[in-house]
């Protein structure tokens, strides 16, 4: 955890808050903080800054805080993610979140299990948990918006092609696809199947929203390795 995030929730008066749950575990194990010793923090989707410990106890933390400080840029990619299963989903979207991603949909596909759109990983509060992990992790206040789409179709039709309109628009595809281009900081729209790729009929699909098909080389990456190689690629990260 390489920032103490904070919700309102936790504040009691405009820049004192109380933590009682893991922040505090890992403020008390694993920083070893003392009464005026001082954190990096972060107000979620607000400023950076630091706090400083003004008491803590066995159960318990209470920060000062002077938050002050903008958060990183956002990347400018907009990706669109065949569902992958949950475990791999988890690891995902805290990777993504890490590397600056702040629009993330999530979509159905052929070879997407159905069980997975059941899963406990998709509630509102265990996936905003994944990202405020990822946001952690990279010293960002941010936090991503996910959208859940279960129909490929009408999504791909009605939607995909606003959201891609004007954008570096492509889809990872290891067949019969350009290589990937080179890394630029522009607008980009980016859709990665799930296990096992697309179809045809999902590439060509997409294809007709305006999106054309690349690969990063002849080795298959499993979702979880596969998409930050791409954001590494696509982007001066």
């Amino acid at each position: 955890m390489n920032l103490i995030l904070l919700t309102e929730a936790d504040f009691d008066t405009d820049n004192i808050a109380t933590l009682s749950d893991r922040r505090f575990q890992h403020i008390h194990t694993v920083h070893k903080a003392q009464v005026g010793d001082t954190l990096k923090v972060g107000k979620l989707n607000g400023e950076l800054g630091i706090a400083e410990v003004t008491a803590i106890s066995g159960i318990s933390v209470t920060l000062r805080t002077n938050c002050t400080q903008s958060p990183p840029d956002a990347l400018p990619l907009t990706i669109v993610l065949a569902l992958p299963r949950p475990k791999m989903l988890k690891r995902t979207l805290q990777s993504i979140t890490s590397m600056g991603v702040k629009q993330i949909y999530l979509i159905n596909a052929y070879k997407v299990d159905k069980s997975y759109w059941s899963s406990p990983v998709l509630d509102a509060e265990s996936l905003q948990e994944q990202l405020m992990l990822g946001l952690e992790q990279c010293i960002d206040t941010q936090l991503p918006e996910i959208h859940l789409r279960k129909r490929f179709k009408p999504f791909v039709e009605d939607e995909l092609p606003a959201i891609a309109a004007h954008t570096r628009a492509l889809v990872a595809h290891p067949y019969n696809a350009a290589s990937c281009p080179c890394a630029e900081n522009t607008p980009t729209t980016l859709a990665v199947g799930p296990e096992g790729g697309f179809i045809q009929y999902e590439v060509d699909k997409l294809n007709e929203a305006g999106l054309t098909p690349m690969h990063i080389g002849p080795r298959i990456l499993r979702v979880e390795n596969a998409v930050p190689v791409l954001l590494a690629r696509l982007f001066p990260i």
